[in-house]
Formats: C-alpha cells, structure tokens, sequence
C-alpha cells in the first residue's frame, strides 16, 4: 500500500494540475471570507470562520473530484492498470494506497486555511473572542466530508477511462449526497419522513457537527459512507475481465 501511495503523491506533485485546484480552492474560500459582500468577516461583524464552512463543500465539489479523477482512470487509459495489477499487491492495497494519497492532497489543501483562523483569532474584540471548539469540530466535519467525497471519486475513477467522465460523475455523486438527499427530503412526498430521510444526506451530519459538538454518530454516518464507496471500487475492480 505505501508503495502505491508513494506513486500517487509523487504522481501528484509533478502535476500543474494539484497544485492549480488546490490554489484555486484556497483562493475561493478567501474571497469569500475577506473580500465578496455579505459574506466577508469584515462586514459581517462577528468573530467567526461560518464562510469557509459554509463554502468549503461548496469548493470541495470541484477540488475532490479534480484530484481524484487520474487515480485508476488515466491508469486505464494507460494500459498500466494491467500491469498494476499484476504486481504482488492487493485489490485493496491498490485502492487505500490511492485513496490515502488523495485524502493527503485534501487535508493539505485545507492548512493554509488556518491562516485564516489566526487572523479572525486576532480580530476579535476582545482578542481570541472566537469560538474555538466550532471551528475545531468543523474543522474535523470538512475532514471527513473530504474523505466521503475522496472515497467517491475513486469509485468514479474506477468505474471509466476518461478522466471528464471520472469528474462528472463524481461531482454529481458528491452533490447528490450533500445537498440533494436533503432536497429531496424536504418535498411533500414522505408523509411525515422528511426528518427521517434528512438524515441520511451528509449536510445534516456535518451541520451537527459545525455546532462544536463531536457525536459519534456523525463519526460513525461518515466512515461508513466512505467504506462503502471503497467497498464498491474493490468489487469494481473485482469484476474486471481483461
């Protein structure tokens, strides 16, 4: 496994393309929180982060699945994937190796935002006037929302060869259980299991957290989203005939 996430990360770093998201998703969330209107810090008068996690998911939509998009499908592409595949390495020793070195791209995205968190620290009026404990858990909510939407953007990879395709599909599966279960749960269909449903869609896990408390059942709702997704490309890939 280390090995395949030696060659991703080194992968990465050798292409414009990880360093141009994550650039992109930095600068994103800072117009939004110093400078765009009615969203900035400076104007909003208050001493907190509520910008960048309202609208780091938001940037996540496009990062993740730019990130994730060459993981098995530019291997297919390649012809390497069979060569891949022939090494003494497992299905599942593949797919971690991969997905760890995505989610490493992730979590290094999101340290220069804590720049960020220093500077409204220092703001606040009295200094320090900021709700440390939200930001902390909120911090750990764009973690693992960042490990659902990695996990599936690696079974978005595996499922094509065409790295646009990866993308698409990717971006829309991440929508659809961010903000689209929740959508959906709110349409006068469900004869009273809107609240039921509502559960099921990863902004009501990650807004619990944002509220500074840590319940493992928002722990428990993410991995298993993530396991699944992983569970599904190692039968991807299990069920492949070349």
């Amino acid at each position: 496994m280390f090995s395949i996430y030696r060659k991703e990360i080194t992968g990465f770093l050798n292409s414009l393309i990880a360093y141009l998201v994550m650039i992109v998703f930095i600068t994103f969330i800072g117009l939004f929180m110093w400078v765009f209107p009615d969203s900035n810090v400076m104007d909003y008068g208050f001493a907190d982060m509520e910008s960048l996690f309202t609208f780091g998911p938001v940037a996540y939509l496009l990062l993740i699945p730019a990130i994730t998009m060459r993981t098995f499908a530019e291997e297919k592409k390649d012809g390497t994937i069979e060569l891949l595949m022939t090494k003494p390495l497992t299905d599942w020793q593949i797919i971690l190796g991969k997905y760890f070195a995505s989610f490493t791209l992730v979590a290094v995205a999101l340290i220069p935002t804590l720049i960020y968190y220093f500077s409204v620290y220092s703001l606040g009026n009295p200094v320090g006037n900021i709700d440390s404990a939200a930001v902390f858990s909120s911090y750990i909510g764009l973690l693992l929302l960042g490990g659902v939407y990695t996990s599936i953007g690696i079974l978005s990879s595996s499922i094509t060869n065409n790295q646009i395709f990866s993308f698409i599909i990717s971006l829309i599966v991440c929508y659809f259980f961010y903000d689209g279960i929740s959508r959906l749960a709110s349409l006068d269909l469900w004869e009273g299991s809107n609240s039921f449903l509502s559960q099921f869609s990863l902004t009501y896990h990650y807004a619990a957290l944002s509220k500074g408390v840590i319940d493992s059942r928002n722990l428990i709702y993410f991995i298993s989203i993530t396991l699944l997704m992983l569970v599904s490309t190692n039968l991807v890939l299990g069920s492949r005939k070349w």
